[in-house]
């Protein structure tokens, strides 16, 4: 079997070290104190329980993990009614009729970003040709956006996502942008509505089930959400497969596996190693731990997903798949509402990667693969390959 060995993971502060600690307090980059839950089980408890509030969480006095925190108005960024509300309104997206009705368009695009890999030839940066833009592309045609205003988008959102990069005052700007655009454009659509998800948002926002404000923070949610995700999923993947011997040769020999290795993949390595953080409204028990009311908690997806007690030899790719469900894509509630569609796009992309070059590996450069610095997910910034 492949091995994903811890050391591996890249760039990642401290406390993601194994440990024997289930919760233990930590220091988060900009300074506050949270409650960090390794533990599967109790991780799982944390998502999904009504005592830790994400509301509470994005408050003005609530700690924070660092600067790329959801805006209040956000869907994930609500409780209860709230949030049922908001997510009702764009849940039907994402169905398995609708994901099915996607999987040719995000083939014949995964397809046309192949052929310009091979275009550039042996030792280009398969990020630049297909794992960056292909994400943002697929988000533009299921919310309606121009494809030719995605690199626009890719400048806005990358700003947004950072974390240490850009400074507040250029993260304001860009999102104010953003929102400006999003305003013109779903004025576009109101007048010349197509079967896309803006339309139907602005549908529900003329049926009064959203405000305007509402209209333009869902649409904007939706796009960022699963772009830098998806992006970040695609290369941590693909280096696993090229950094261990033989397990991309064994994804070729065996296609038939692609489904099953693309879940245990995101399960090794998940882009967003950490949930949103959450604020306890009253104190709960987490095994040895007592958090009291006020006290922010977070959840180490990756830890979690690496849990001994849960999964046997966690650090080793199960081709076959693994039970219980991983956690990269969240629990409870606020589950990720679009990862049908970042699976989807992930299953192309290795079945489409693996048919038409057999033989990728990386180039044979001092670094091929390059981590990105300062963003709120994991990922490379480049990866460049042979075949």
């Amino acid at each position: 079997m492949t091995r994903c060995p811890h050391h591996r993971m890249g760039p990642l502060p401290e406390f993601f070290a194994p440990g024997e600690e289930d919760v233990k307090r930590i220091v988060t980059p900009s300074g506050d104190k949270m409650w960090l839950v390794r533990d599967y089980a109790l991780g799982r408890l944390v998502l999904a329980d009504p005592r830790f509030s994400r509301a509470a969480a994005v408050g003005p006095d609530a700690p924070t993990y660092n600067d790329a925190q959801p805006v209040p108005e956000s869907m994930m960024s609500m409780d209860g009614s709230e949030h049922a509300r908001l997510r009702k309104t764009v849940t039907g997206a994402f169905t398995a009729r609708k994901m099915a009705a996607m999987a040719p368009g995000i083939e014949k695009l995964t397809d046309r970003y192949l052929d310009a890999l091979e275009a550039a030839g042996p030792g280009a940066d398969i990020m630049e040709h297909l794992g960056t833009p292909l994400p943002l592309d697929v988000l533009c045609q299921l919310l309606g956006v121009p494809l030719e205003d995605s690199e626009r988008f890719r400048g806005w959102v990358e700003v947004l996502f950072d974390i240490s990069a850009s400074t507040p005052q250029e993260k304001g700007r860009k999102r104010l942008e953003l929102s400006a655009y999003m305003a013109d454009l779903l004025a576009a659509k109101r007048g010349a509505p197509q079967d896309d998800l803006l339309s139907s948002l602005i549908a529900a926002q003329d049926d009064g089930r959203l405000s305007p404000g509402e209209l333009i923070t869902l649409g904007l949610t939706l796009l960022m959400a699963g772009y830098g995700t998806t992006v970040g999923q695609i290369a941590l993947n693909l280096h696993v497969l090229l950094s261990e011997p033989g397990a991309y040769q064994e994804l070729v020999d065996h296609p038939e596996r692609v489904d099953a290795t693309v879940e245990e993949l995101m399960r090794l390595s998940p882009t967003t190693p950490l949930s949103f953080s959450r604020v306890a409204t009253e104190p709960v028990r987490l095994g040895s731990a007592l958090v009291r009311a006020g006290d922010a908690v977070v959840v180490s997806l990756l830890n979690g997903n690496r849990d001994g007690k849960v999964y046997p030899d966690p650090e080793f790719l199960e081709p076959e798949g693994r039970d219980p469900v991983h956690l990269t894509f969240g629990h409870g509630l606020h589950r990720c509402l679009g990862a049908p569609l970042g699976r989807i796009q992930l299953q192309i992309v290795f079945a489409r990667l693996v048919g038409r070059f057999p033989g990728l590996r990386f180039a044979d450069l001092p670094e091929p693969a390059v981590w990105k610095d300062g963003m709120g997910t994991r990922g490379f910034a480049r990866i460049h390959v042979d075949w």
